[in-house]
């Protein structure tokens, strides 16, 4: 009996060991440039002015994207490395700045525009279609109208 429990205990021995080794050689998960890309396409590269993070071909910038691939491997999520950037250099690094505070005018502000601007062009539309009545023809006197044209004439001699 005590032949069969040895055996069988060096049998759990060996397994659980060699099943730790082979998990402790697994290779850690490989983050895509796809992943990398799809944050830093959300990023504007806190160096360069208005350029986006996955374009940038700055040392820095390429550092960056090596951070977002280092934190995505250690399972931060996407909005995580977001905050991650902002924390470190302000909300000028994203590319949709929340809508809060002086920020929500950027979502306010061009749809008002746009209307205005349809509104405007819609009265346009609507006052050029109506049509203008002739004005009633006043009749001059014939003595009247020959007593103006002499006067209409001396005028355009004096000038």
């Amino acid at each position: 009996m005590f032949r069969l429990f040895r055996g069988t205990a060096i049998v759990v021995f060996v397994l659980t060991f060699t099943s730790m080794r082979v998990s402790a050689q697994t290779p850690p998960p490989t983050v895509s440039d796809d992943q990398i890309n799809a944050i830093a396409e959300e990023l504007y590269c806190p160096v360069c002015e208005n350029v986006p993070l996955d374009v940038c071909g700055t040392q820095a910038c390429e550092q960056w994207r090596g951070l977002i691939r280092e934190k995505l491997a250690q399972g931060y999520t996407k909005e995580e490395i977001k905050q991650y950037f902002v924390d470190q250099y302000g909300d000028r690094v994203l590319a949709a700045p929340p809508a809060k505070g002086f920020n929500i005018l950027v979502y306010i502000v061009p749809p008002l525009a746009i209307l205005a601007g349809i509104y405007s062009f819609y009265r346009i539309l609507i006052t050029g279609k109506k049509t203008v009545e002739p004005q009633q023809k006043i009749a001059i006197p014939s003595s009247d109208q020959e007593e103006f044209l002499s006067l209409l004439e001396e005028e355009l001699k004096n000038r």
